[in-house]
């Protein structure tokens, strides 16, 4: 996919308003990923002014499905028109969260393929990924995701 930062995210993710924990991928390809996020005030993960450890781990396994997603879609597939995709965290293997970003702040998501099994009907991945906000690293963890595509 060429000019990935101008794409709109949410077309190539199942997730919508207000779940949608990624504002836009920086750079993507078969093995690695890295998105980022504004935290709005508005945002459902919010208590008290902070982005709750929920949220960084949402926005971690939204992160870790675009490096499998991206391969349901053909390379000029530019709108996401191609297919629509659903995935769920299969198992969390580790976590750890070493703080919370506040609204305003700028999650920078990087993630790595560690493992993928594909079949003709789904694809079983085992991704890390580190969460960081002003060059601070908020979470790194390993987990497990199940995606697929669906008919139409």
């Amino acid at each position: 996919m060429n000019n990935i930062e101008s794409l709109d995210v949410s077309k190539f993710l199942p997730h919508r308003a207000p779940f949608l924990m990624i504002d836009k991928m920086l750079s993507v390809d078969e093995n690695h990923v890295i998105t980022a996020f504004k935290i709005q005030p508005d945002c459902i993960f919010i208590n008290d002014g902070v982005f709750n450890e929920v949220g960084l781990v949402e926005n971690a396994a939204q992160t870790c499905s675009a490096i499998v997603g991206k391969s349901y879609f053909d390379d000029d597939d530019v709108e996401g028109h191609g297919t629509k995709l659903i995935g769920f965290i299969s198992a969390i293997k580790k976590v750890t969260i070493h703080g919370s970003p506040l609204v305003g702040q700028t999650l920078i998501s990087k993630a790595n393929l560690i493992s993928r099994f594909d079949t003709d009907h789904y694809s079983i991945c085992t991704i890390e990924c580190v969460i960081s906000a002003s060059d601070k690293e908020l979470l790194s963890c390993e987990m497990n995701l199940f995606i697929q595509e669906l008919n139409a």
